[in-house]
């Protein structure tokens, strides 16, 4: 299309190196989550939201591909590459900042960044979320959030395959 621009949202990208100026010039209460994001369904669009409602700002990190893959989800996975993932959730309007990590925990960015609310999903309890310890000591809360919508990006890949 001649003339178009980049939407606004890409703006809303940052690299890693980049997360922590950028993230001082946020609104607080600053809310970090992270996760891999991958084929995005109603339970993760109703968990950011709830995140963000947390706070002013949420900065979400999601799993480089390498990253998911040692997860251990399936060799298939992530379905949708990094670079689309992280546009899909800039593009929501809950997001602040969406970075990433190559890392198996986002340790790292908690560390840089000491957000004041650190958020997982219910099926993590709090005693197991990776940085509770750097937010909790910087006088931060630690949150899991109950899910409200039981939905799972590997039920659905099985669906969509026949499973």
């Amino acid at each position: 299309m001649a003339g178009s621009s980049a939407p606004e949202f890409e703006g809303r990208i940052c690299p890693p190196g980049a997360l922590a100026e950028r993230a001082a010039s946020l609104p607080r209460p600053l809310v970090f989550t992270n996760g891999v994001f991958d084929i995005l369904h109603r339970g993760h669009v109703t968990y950011l939201a709830q995140a963000a409602a947390l706070g002013r700002s949420l900065v979400v990190a999601l799993n480089t591909d390498a990253s998911v893959r040692r997860l251990g989800k399936g060799d298939d996975r992530p379905i949708n590459l990094l670079e689309d993932r992280a546009a899909v959730v800039a593009a929501l309007a809950s997001t602040s900042l969406v970075t990433w990590f190559d890392e198996d925990t986002p340790l790292g960015l908690i560390e840089r960044l000491v957000p004041d609310v650190l958020v997982k999903g219910g099926d993590w309890p709090v005693e197991r979320i990776v940085g509770a310890d750097v937010v909790r000591a910087a006088g931060g809360r630690v949150i899991s959030i109950p899910f409200e919508h039981e939905r799972s990006t590997t039920r659905l890949l099985a669906l969509i395959r026949g499973g």
